[in-house]
């Protein structure tokens, strides 16, 4: 006799979607078997579980990802952070692992948002660094009102999560222009452009949607530094450094049992290279 539940045979009236599995809807979820996870496997600090992770991520890429990579070779925005892993047999690289959820929350309305980013930086002080306009952008007012935010990085590929929490603040106009120079030259004359989540108005005419607008300033830019190879990094644009005090790592496990633990700051206030709690979570 099958000790199975019953699965309803619809969604439930009023549910456009309903208990989704990969390209099914109403069906089991698929289970993690690739991994484990256990205390002794774990390195004392976060760091380095964090670059052994990513870098293990990186990993062994097939043809058409380097293709890819070889296409984007005037765009160097995208380097890898390290490559120093050899990943275990079986465990499959990761498209962009560099990717991650960017959370932020407003205060006093304590409303959340959050957008997916590119890590840009892990630096040797151990904070998380990613790059955007601090001036119009949500997430700036966010944290000009509240400095906390977290970033989630989701490994599909490895069955992997991250989290990270901590406080940010801004690098130095010399700071991102390291990063700045890097960037394609088209990437450079953008971030001059986009006055970031500023509405574009249309200009009138039926084809614009206020496309126009962007494409307006972007020429007006492009005029602008017609000529100069080392464009300077706006004020308004450039690095914020997440410094964790809660770093969790999560593997993966069949029935949902997965494996979770969390580094947790002895002293907030210490250097990364501090003392760091660690707990194994129940899932």
């Amino acid at each position: 006799m099958s000790t199975k539940a019953p699965r309803p045979s619809a969604a439930p009236s009023g549910t456009l979607i309903f208990a989704p599995a990969d390209e099914k809807n109403n069906a089991p979820a698929a289970q993690y078997t690739m991994s484990s996870l256990s205390r002794d496997s774990l390195s004392p600090s976060p760091i380095t579980q964090f670059h052994t992770w990513f870098s293990l991520a990186q990993q062994h890429h097939s043809s058409t990802d380097t293709a890819d990579v070889k296409s984007n070779e005037d765009d160097n925005s995208r380097k890898p952070i390290s490559t120093a892993a050899v990943p275990p047999a079986g465990l499959k690289p990761v498209h962009q692992p560099e990717t991650c959820t960017f959370s932020t929350a407003h205060l006093p309305s304590g409303r959340v948002s959050a957008r997916m980013v590119y890590l840009k930086e892990l630096d040797a002080n151990g904070g998380f660094v990613v790059y955007s306009n601090w001036l119009t952008s949500r997430k700036a007012s966010d944290i000009s009102s509240n400095p906390w935010a977290s970033l989630t990085f989701w490994w599909r590929e490895q069955e992997r999560q991250v989290r990270v929490e901590g406080r940010c603040e801004r690098l130095t106009n010399e700071e991102s222009q390291r990063y700045f120079d890097v960037r394609g030259r088209d990437s450079r004359i953008g971030a001059w452009t986009s006055q970031q989540s500023e509405i574009l108005q249309p200009n009138g005419q039926v084809e614009d949607d206020g496309r126009a607008d962007l494409e307006r300033r972007v020429t007006e830019n492009q005029q602008r530094f017609e000529g100069v190879d080392k464009i300077p990094v706006p004020e308004f644009w450039g690095g914020i450094r997440i410094n964790p005090v809660m770093v969790e790592f999560w593997q993966g496990r069949p029935s949902r049992l997965h494996d979770r633990f969390r580094y947790e700051k002895v002293d907030p206030e210490a250097p990364a290279e501090g003392e760091w709690r660690i707990d194994r979570l129940s899932p």
